[in-house]
């Protein structure tokens, strides 16, 4: 049976190929972006089975609006993606309150408002998927990129609590951690702190290796994407790209290490 997509961000990156990709094999997407010109080719190549919806995730309001105007307009919605949201490049000592904010409000409350409009209609249902674009930077944290590290580990906390919380009503929830790709992400979409002199040593240093890589376009993981939307018990987390498997990996073996090696002091604290 096709499904029914809701899919926030669709305008670019990965909310585009995302949205045509599902229109191609068959299913109907409910796709919002700021501008829905810009998903006019779109509806004129898809007809009734897309829907755009303009929206800009920090309205509470709207959000929730437009995931009921989805819900009926196509009678169901059985893939919500939480996809829109932006970096920002700055060291902490660079991050403004304004700069702070307007983070936490697209990548997390952005994110909370749909989830939230989701819930109730999906628990009706009794089934539903709700899909968070997280990030390696939900599991790693690199210099220069702080605040996004911040709303990242946002997301996945509460998603993860989320997980347990709709588990009975048939609703799954999974996070989606991309690596590097060409998505615009790092461009014109980001956002940059006025930069302190004092970093320009390790901000060349992270451009220069930012370079050497070689990042595959959004469209290379749609048969990912598929394979979690469609599975009968989807994972929590998936790693999408190897490049983001192998910093995982490393990541979490050094914590382990790390771990170990303090056990002792950690037990120690279970005594008076």
């Amino acid at each position: 049976m096709s499904k029914i997509w809701f899919i926030t961000g669709a305008s670019r990156g990965f909310g585009r190929s995302w949205t045509e990709a599902a229109l191609r094999r068959g299913d109907k997407v409910a796709a919002t972006a700021r501008d829905i010109d810009t998903l006019n080719d779109l509806a004129d190549k898809f007809g009734d089975a897309i829907l755009p919806i303009a929206l800009d995730v920090t309205d509470q309001a709207a959000a929730i609006a437009a995931v009921r105007q989805a819900h009926a307009h196509f009678g169901r919605l059985d893939v919500v993606v939480n996809n829109a949201g932006y970096g920002h490049f700055g060291f902490l000592e660079e991050i403004t309150e304004t700069d702070a904010r307007a983070q936490i409000e697209t990548n997390v409350f952005g994110a909370l408002w749909v989830t939230q409009a989701a819930i109730s209609l999906m628990r009706g249902q009794g089934s539903g998927h709700i899909v968070q674009i997280s990030s390696i930077g939900g599991v790693a944290a690199f210099p220069g990129l702080g605040i996004y590290h911040a709303s990242k580990w946002a997301l996945e906390g509460f998603s993860e609590a989320l997980s347990h919380e709709v588990a009975p009503f048939g609703i799954k929830v999974t996070l989606i951690e991309p690596g590097g790709y060409a998505t615009d992400w790092g461009g014109s979409s980001a956002i940059r702190s006025e930069p302190n002199p004092a970093y320009q040593p390790m901000r060349d240093a992270r451009a220069q290796q930012r370079q050497s890589y070689q990042a595959p376009g959004p469209e290379a993981t749609t048969t990912a994407v598929f394979a979690v939307v469609d599975a009968e018990n989807p994972p929590l987390r998936l790693l999408l790209s190897g490049g983001a498997y192998d910093i995982a990996q490393g990541v979490y073996k050094q914590r382990l290490q790390t771990w170990s090696e303090w056990e002792a002091t950690s037990r120690s604290a279970d005594r008076a």
